[in-house]
């Protein structure tokens, strides 16, 4: 059984040699692999892996900074493990709690054990209360029972992991989209440690971004499979409303009432042709999900290099 660990970093220099020496010591004794994904670091996050490099242990950097959840899907995506293990760069994250999450996916049986920093170390107005309220409203909206959507730190199956289709800035979401996988996935309260080196890449300005995904995803958890069903009713609701407008329109004018200047007749033919318009979208939607499910997904990412120790032996030898 091989243990896969994928951690995304950005700008890490300072925390890759604590972080490897904390793995090191708590995958002690398993069969484990260790990949960094570098996502665009501008400082010296890529010459430290690289100076840290053991058996254990690659490097993926992408050509450019694609985000968090693009990052984290080319770690998944070149994984071999068993069990697939995701986390943070910053330390954060406590390398110690992996054997737990193993330990009580093995034993009861789950594919997901998503992590719930029940003890947040960040600061509480920017980090802990927009998070606190974006857990709340994704719970409400999605169905999906967890304390935290937002904690890096899960552990996954290999079958969930590598059909999970991360993108845009889906990381946050990604317990809803096992979830559509029909993963049996519980949570567990993990440690959780104050920043120490770097800073932090997230803000209040993410909270558009994670609305708005939101949204995306209750239509794909919703409608992903038979978008008709979404555009249908309310195509023909439109529609209906636009009728029943021309037709009380029609009894008008049999009553001799003029009705040519009258701002509900351009209401109504407005409301027709929406109700049309949303119909035949729906329609498209159906053909381009056929034609989704009958092709092969694109590459949504670009790999500049994915380099093991071997690697670095041959560039000195």
């Amino acid at each position: 059984m091989i243990l896969s660990v994928v951690i995304t970093v950005m700008n890490e220099e300072e925390n890759i040699e604590p972080l490897i020496h904390q793995l090191t010591a708590a995958l002690q004794g398993m069969d484990y692999e260790i990949i960094f994904v570098d996502d665009g670091s501008t400082d010296r996050t890529v010459e430290r892996i690289k100076s840290c490099m053991d058996n254990h242990i690659r490097l993926i950097v992408l050509k450019r900074n694609y985000g968090q959840t693009f990052a984290m899907e080319a770690g998944i995506q070149q994984a071999s493990g068993d069990y697939i293990v995701t986390m943070d760069g910053d330390l954060q994250n406590d390398p110690a709690d992996i054997p737990m999450l193993l330990k009580i996916a093995r034993e009861e049986g789950w594919e997901v054990v998503a992590g719930w920093r029940a003890n947040r170390q960040d600061d509480w107005l920017l980090r802990k209360l927009p998070s606190r309220m974006a857990n709340w409203l994704i719970r409400r909206m999605t169905g999906v029972r967890l304390h935290d959507y937002g904690c890096t730190l899960k552990l996954f199956t290999r079958d969930i992991a590598k059909n999970l289709g991360l993108y845009g800035e889906m990381h946050r979401f990604i317990p809803v989209l096992a979830a559509m996988q029909g993963a049996r996935m519980t949570e567990v309260a993990v440690r959780h440690h104050p920043r120490v080196h770097g800073h932090s890449k997230y803000g209040l300005g993410r909270t558009f971004k994670v609305l708005s995904d939101l949204l995306l995803v209750v239509f794909f958890q919703k409608y992903f499979r038979s978008p008709m069903h979404f555009f249908g009713p309310i195509g023909l609701l439109v529609f209906l409303a636009g009728i029943f407008i021309n037709l009380y329109l029609f009894v008008l004018k049999l009553s001799g009432e003029k009705i040519g200047e009258r701002p509900l007749l351009i209401l109504g033919v407005i409301l027709l042709l929406s109700g049309l318009l949303i119909v035949l979208f729906g329609f498209l939607m159906e053909i381009m999900m056929r034609i989704y499910y009958g092709s092969h997904p694109e590459r949504k990412f670009q790999i500049r290099e994915n380099i093991t120790l071997q690697d670095i032996q041959k560039q000195h030898s």
